[in-house]
């Protein structure tokens, strides 16, 4: 069995904890900005001094591999992503970088001849903060988004993703970022599990079997304004009351699959004027609904959909549906899942099988490859909160495990 130094990863996670823009715990770290590139010089670093390969693409995914003895054979992958929400933690996607170079490490000093090279990868940008689009990297990666909707890209400031990219230095061609589909032979990426069930059921390594994907879409809503006392009430056409009721609809809709991996939830609403006094004349609204079965969860949406129109009709209010994005769910691969199975027997993890509800990078490595994901714990279930917290133990354990299911598939 590979040796972790587990003193090493702690004082890595540590230290890039500390590219952030906002004061300790919180941690922010957007795409592309100073903290962002100076993590990345750092990690470059650490590569560089670990006598592994290196190399980025042209937005800024990062490549680092432990070559293996057959060039000929596809790699085996492993990674995850180091950017961080506004006021986030520590812990969510860095454990997979992190962790997966402490693998890499640890193979490397154990003299294990793997036949597959090894790499790890941390993806650009696998939360929406910036362009608004999660898993920027990886999509592109996987051929998931066309170039010409990543050149379509802009922030809040209006400044375009080409623009952004061009100003901290990436300039080669965005045809060359896709990978082939023979390019990696597995993917496995560890983090921590984002939910309370590995704790509550006290055991260490989560086995998950399937990502759920989402369908996220704004409705926007176009009703009639007016003064909130002289307007009667026989003819107001509210927006805000529609779109209420349209809230409860995603949530009728969701329990009404009888499936615990169906959910929904209503997590924006912007309404125009917003004043005490004024009825509210229109509504944007945000809807998410996910689940590990697609034809489940476009289901569900579809009910929400049409509920919607019959709400609209009734109160005299227009709709207009946006698409953000409608990702289908990807299954996990029984041969990597099998040699997870093995490393926790190896090293004497207990596990649970399961699903993850939230999306990762691994989710769009599944069009090109087979993927799997190796959970740990997190205190309550917390994530992208200042209070975020995986255990050193616990991270260890992941670690063991990865290190183990990579020798095992790179043999």
């Amino acid at each position: 069995m590979v040796q972790i130094d587990l003193q090493r990863v702690m004082g890595n996670l540590e230290t890039l904890a500390g590219f952030s823009s906002v004061p300790s715990p919180a941690v922010t770290r957007v795409l592309w900005t100073p903290e962002d590139m100076a993590m990345r010089a750092w990690l470059k670093g650490l590569a560089i001094s670990a006598s592994l390969q290196w190399r980025e693409d042209a937005l800024g995914n990062t490549f680092i591999r432990l070559e293996g003895s057959d060039a000929s054979l596809s790699a085996v992958g492993t990674g995850s992503h180091c950017d961080a929400i506004p006021y986030s933690g520590r812990y969510d996607g860095t454990v997979g970088v992190l962790g997966g170079l402490e693998a890499l490490m640890a193979i490397a000093a154990s003299g294990a001849k793997p036949r597959r090279s090894l790499e790890l990868l941390m993806f650009t940008a696998e939360e929406p903060t910036r362009f608004g689009l999660g898993c920027l990297g990886s999509r592109a990666l996987s051929g998931t988004v066309s170039l010409e909707g990543l050149r379509g890209l802009k922030d809040a400031d209006g400044v375009t993703l080409e623009a952004a990219r061009g100003n901290v230095g990436y300039t080669a061609p965005l045809e060359g970022v896709r990978l082939p589909q023979s390019y990696y032979a597995g993917f496995v990426e560890l983090h921590i599990e984002q939910g309370p069930l590995l704790e509550q059921q006290q055991l260490e390594i989560g086995v998950v079997s399937a990502i759920a994907a989402p369908a996220s879409f704004f409705l926007h809503l176009t009703g009639e304004g007016g003064h909130a006392g002289a307007r009667l009430m026989p003819g107001r056409r509210d927006a805000l009351l529609a779109a209420s009721e349209i809230a409860l609809e995603v949530e009728r809709a969701a329990l009404a699959t009888g499936a615990i991996d169906t959910v929904g939830t209503t997590g924006l609403l912007e309404l125009h004027p917003g004043a005490i006094n004024s009825i509210p004349s229109a509504v944007m609204m945000g809807v998410d609904i996910r689940d590990t079965d697609a034809a489940r969860r476009d289901a569900t949406m579809n009910a929400v959909l049409e509920a919607t129109k019959r709400i609209c009709e009734r109160r005299g209010v227009s709709d207009r549906l946006e698409v953000i994005n409608s990702d289908p769910p990807a299954a996990c691969d029984p041969s990597l899942l099998e040699a997870i199975r093995n490393a926790c027997d190896q090293t004497g993890s207990s596990r649970l099988e399961m699903v993850s509800r939230a999306y990762h990078d691994s989710l769009f490595m599944a069009r090109i490859c087979p993927v799997a994901m190796i959970f740990i714990p997190c205190r309550g279930g917390v994530s992208h909160r200042p209070d975020e917290y995986a255990a050193p133990e616990d991270i260890e354990r992941g670690i063991q495990v990865l290190a183990q299911t990579l020798l095992t598939l790179s043999a």
